[in-house]
């Protein structure tokens, strides 16, 4: 959901994307749509607002209401395969929970593809305004998968910055700002974790712009936990962001697959100790090789895979 309408711009349309993951028939996708635009009719309705256009495609659908003349909303309804392994699993609802997310793409067009050979329910984050970021966004939500912004934030080291990155003594105007735009460069984003951001995320009054921000655009927040004097998760959970924080050790620190192996396990050990895990990699060569031959025998430890949004309260 973006809230579009400004000051200097009122006439900008507030937008709603509704992603629906389904492996049904045509028909069925279209009696879906047809019950989801009724109860949208109906908020219309109570608000006085009238339908003005609409295309219905085969899996993308989009409808406009607007207010005499000016356009007011904008929704575009969805159609995505869900993964294979994010179906119905034959494991207990309180089965212990592991999300892995994998950052840093946006620059490598041939990394998403080896990921999305892979037919469970990664989370994949990526950084704004790369040369490919809005395209790997858009496949990885047509194939099925999780966006989140991976918003650049600035380290203690300061090493290797982006070109733009959230800073301590940046104003509120500039924080949201800047969100906004890198927002725009990676469409279908539902939530954000922090790129480095040593410095940034430890920063109280930094964070503190930041979270209302993030409910602005109804975004969750995920702490990457780059530093131990972060105050990006509690500042998130006092403002009411979503959150959650990676909570066992990061997947790739050392590039080995062998290493790596060992890192998925103990991720596996700590979702079922915590009845929950955040894992965080990247997509190296020797993650993907690793993940490849992990993955499959996460069911079978009783842990079920899921989106980094599912973990998030």
């Amino acid at each position: 959901m973006k809230f579009r309408e400004a000051a200097k711009q009122p006439d900008l349309a507030d937008s709603l994307e509704v992603t629906l993951f389904a492996d049904t028939s045509s028909t069925a996708r279209k009696t879906e749509t047809a019950q989801l635009l009724r109860a949208l009719d109906d908020v219309a309705q109570r608000r006085k607002l009238e339908v003005g256009s609409r295309d219905d495609g085969e899996s993308v659908s989009s409808i406009s209401f607007q207010s005499g003349s000016r356009t007011t909303h904008s929704v575009t309804i969805r159609f995505v395969e869900q993964p294979q392994s994010a179906r119905k699993e034959n494991l207990s609802g309180d089965a212990p929970r592991l999300a892995i997310i994998l950052d840093d793409f946006g620059s490598d067009r041939a990394a998403p593809s080896r990921v999305f050979a892979m037919p469970y329910p990664l989370t994949i984050s990526i950084l704004p305004n790369h040369e490919h970021s809005k395209d790997i966004a858009d496949e990885a939500l047509r194939r099925g998968y999780q966006v989140m912004l991976h918003l650049p934030m600035q380290s203690i080291a300061n090493e290797s910055p982006e070109k733009e990155e959230l800073r301590p003594g940046m104003s509120s105007a500039q924080v949201q700002a800047m969100l906004g735009e890198m927002i725009e460069s990676v469409p279908n984003a539902v939530g954000v974790n922090n790129h480095q951001g040593s410095q940034a995320t430890s920063d109280t009054a930094l964070m503190n712009e930041l979270m209302p921000a993030l409910r602005n655009l109804n975004l969750f927040y995920v702490d990457s936990r780059t530093t131990a004097a972060t105050v990006a998760y509690d500042t998130a959970q006092r403002d009411g962001v979503p959150t959650a924080f990676r909570n066992v050790p990061f997947l790739d620190d050392v590039q080995d697959a062998s290493a790596i192996r060992k890192q998925l396990q103990l991720a596996l050990r700590g979702a079922k100790e915590k009845k929950s895990a955040v894992a965080i990699g990247h997509p190296h060569p020797a993650t993907l090789t690793a993940l490849r031959n992990f993955l499959p025998a996460v069911r079978a430890n009783g842990v079920r895979l899921v989106f980094a949004s599912e973990l998030v309260r």
